[in-house]
């Protein structure tokens, strides 16, 4: 059943406000239209893109939360995040993230997702990575959607160290995993 411009446009925009993450190819998908269609109604609603839109749920919920560093200074967009406890970046892959070669990810923009995530999750105003141990599991390439996720899994109070351990996805595909040890500079319970 097709539905009229006006019909689908007011539930693009109750789709888009459930669920900011939603991606154009997916709303054409739901609502049988082109991908173009899709973009030419957000264009006249005035909804920002994906990319904007995450940007902005991200800076509105997290900006205050992440305590180690600014929200504009997180490689990839945070969408979740529990100080001490976990944390969810997204991470847009474009041509110029690859190697003109071969079209495959250069890692240090992966790593960077990672460590600047691992930063992030730490419930301090200083977070420092001391040791990482990483592997780059698949390639990553132009296009890819890099979902990279924090989980803390230590603690040490004595030497002030946190041990996070950081997995990134692609279509549910891991192609990165690392073990971050960071150092805080209060332990728990301190005050700064």
């Amino acid at each position: 059943m097709r539905r009229t411009k006006k019909e689908r446009q007011r539930l693009l925009s109750e789709t888009i406000a459930d669920n900011p993450f939603v991606t154009d190819e997916q709303l054409a998908t739901q609502f049988q239209v082109s991908v173009q269609t899709i973009r030419l109604d957000r264009m006249e609603l005035a909804i920002p893109e994906l990319r904007e839109r995450i940007k902005d749920v991200a800076s509105k919920t997290y900006e205050n939360e992440v305590k180690s560093l600014p929200i504009d200074e997180i490689i990839g967009e945070i969408i979740d995040i529990e100080l001490d406890n976990r944390a969810l970046s997204i991470f847009d892959v474009k041509e110029e993230h690859v190697f003109q070669r071969n079209g495959i990810a250069r890692g240090h923009h992966l790593f960077a997702q990672a460590n600047s995530l691992a930063v992030a999750v730490i419930d301090d105003e200083l977070a420092l990575t001391v040791h990482s141990n990483i592997s780059f599991v698949k390639p990553v390439r132009a296009g890819d959607r890099v979902i990279t996720k924090a989980i803390v899994i230590g603690r040490d109070e004595k030497s002030h160290r946190t041990k996070v351990e950081l997995t990134s996805t692609v279509n549910g595909e891991t192609v990165f995993v690392g073990e971050f040890d960071m150092y805080r500079t209060k332990g728990k319970g301190e005050q700064q």
